[in-house]
């Protein structure tokens, strides 16, 4: 009884994952397919992305930089990515001297030069870094992709019209993350698709 009850759950789980993405590809296929072509745009004229995120957002940032840096499906240049995540020094000593809102805004002014992109992730669209992230990259003169849910809370109050909103139309966190990691292989294929062109038996 106790292990048909938690496949029922498990099944559940398969299903709403599912049917929040057949309900997030109306509604985030257009705003993707746009953040493709600033990511274009940057990489091509010799721009970086900086990706910045806490907890499962601050690990799609590190599936997303590597990606850019390594791979995603097929073989090409190297593209320049980089999570802001990911070096214990810089975040400690920021975090320490400093706030720990500043963690990833420190890093932005120091390496995001214009034309660059960051790419804010956030389940709520409140984090207090990446909003303080957001505010450095304008300072920079650098586009915004922001990965939200929750309705976009302060990030999708904040960005400008040349940033990208992708919010995924749904309040709990697991499933936004889902969607997220979604739109992240998007953006990847997408970069790809203009890169090289569309592979067969890829639609």
């Amino acid at each position: 009884m106790m292990r048909s009850m938690l496949e029922q759950r498990i099944g559940q789980q398969f299903i709403d994952s599912a049917d929040l993405k057949y309900q997030a590809a109306e509604q985030l296929s257009k705003p993707i397919a746009e953040a493709v072509q600033a990511l274009m745009a940057c990489v091509t004229n010799g721009g970086k992305v900086l990706a910045c995120g806490n907890g499962g957002s601050a690990a799609d940032c590190q599936h997303f930089a590597a990606e850019f840096v390594g791979r995603f499906e097929r073989e090409r240049p190297e593209l320049a990515a980089i999570a802001l995540t990911t070096d214990s020094s810089i975040l400690t000593a920021i975090a320490n001297d400093y706030h720990y809102d500043q963690i990833f805004a420190k890093q932005v002014r120091a390496l995001g030069q214009p034309g660059d992109v960051l790419l804010a992730i956030s389940t709520s669209g409140n984090s207090a870094n990446v909003i303080a992230a957001i505010v450095a990259a304008h300072q920079r003169e650098m586009t915004v992709i922001a990965l939200t849910g929750k309705g976009g809370g302060r990030m999708g109050q904040m960005l400008r019209e040349t940033d990208f909103h992708l919010c995924v139309p749904h309040d709990r966190t697991a499933r936004i993350q889902e969607v997220h990691l979604l739109a992240i292989h998007c953006l990847c294929d997408g970069v790809d698709t203009l890169l090289l062109g569309t592979q067969e038996g890829h639609s």
